[in-house]
């Protein structure tokens, strides 16, 4: 291997060739030309001593050495992007970027009127929304604050919880005018149901509701929160919903509204590290005001 120090702007290059599988595709993420990423490569290759992808039919080929590098590369890139975030504004300014990462659901159907307001409040501060079921790692500084339905265990990060947000069955007033209103949980199995797919917890969660039914009773299986509740509202069945939105959308209507089939716990979460910025301390707090109030709009009533 060369002595020669190796280039961030290299590691850079590769992070995105391996991500995106091709030198033209990481050009474009990159803003930079097909030849500067294929000369950034094979610089790094060079310092390496080693062949890092191969071409094939498919594209560029990551060799197992370029995959095993692939992680330290994104621990990089994240510590890249918390450096220049916490670059943008100084230690007590309410100004900035600020990282937040978020459930799909929540991401589409319950922030944005948060944060038009935390806009109106602090119109200094930038937000980078990430949509990840998964999770971001907070440990490593991937975001900033994180909305989660689950408690942290990590003693470097500090949580708050904020809200208990019930979740129960709801449908259009088109779908129960056609098919009728169950009165029992024994008649949604003559229902048109809007179910998981392959997601554990969720499966899990509907066969203790409803035990032993098949999971070909469900006319649409999908694990995307948001696109159940579209169906919904398109009146293709009966859907799992938290009750502040569907309370809220007039179209729908809960169904055995007496029966909330779970309620879900829900943590505003930074690292012990970044809770004393202004701007990270001004939006967990806006959050954590934000989602205290939010299962109040789901009282079932209308």
């Amino acid at each position: 291997m060369s002595s020669k120090p190796i280039s961030w702007d290299d590691q850079r290059a590769f992070l995105a060739v391996l991500e995106e599988g091709s030198y033209s595709a990481a050009a474009r993420r990159l803003s930079l030309t097909q030849p500067t990423v294929r000369a950034r490569i094979e610089s790094l290759e060079a310092s390496l001593g080693t062949t890092l992808f191969t071409r094939s039919v498919h594209g560029l080929t990551p060799t197992e050495q370029a995959r095993s590098l692939g992680a330290s590369a994104k621990a990089m890139a994240h510590a890249s992007d918390a450096f220049i975030r916490n670059a943008t504004a100084g230690m007590d300014e309410a100004a900035g970027v600020v990282r937040v990462s978020v459930s799909e659901f929540v991401g589409i159907e319950v922030i944005p009127p948060m944060l038009a307001r935390l806009g109106e409040r602090y119109p200094a501060i930038a937000i980078e929304l990430e949509l990840s079921n998964a999770g971001a790692d907070l440990l490593e500084q991937q975001v900033d604050i994180a909305v989660r339905m689950f408690p942290p265990r990590q003693a470097a990060l500090v949580a708050k919880k904020v809200a208990t947000i019930r979740v129960g069955f709801y449908a259009h007033t088109d779908y129960l005018a056609r098919r009728g209103t169950p009165k029992s949980i024994a008649d949604l199995a003559r229902h048109c149901l809007i179910g998981p797919d392959r997601n554990r917890a969720d499966l899990a969660l509907a066969e203790t509701i409803l035990p032993g039914l098949d999971k070909r009773a469900f006319v649409l299986r999908t694990d995307s929160h948001p696109a159940a509740l579209e169906a919904a509202r398109a009146g293709v069945g009966i859907a799992v919903v938290q009750r502040p939105i569907g309370d809220a959308d007039a179209c729908l209507r809960p169904v055995l509204p007496d029966i909330d089939i779970a309620a879900l716990d829900t943590w505003i979460v930074t690292h012990e590290n970044l809770r004393h910025l202004t701007r990270v301390r001004a939006v967990f707090d806006h959050l954590a005001d934000e989602f205290a109030a939010f299962p109040l709009q789901g009282d079932g009533r209308r």
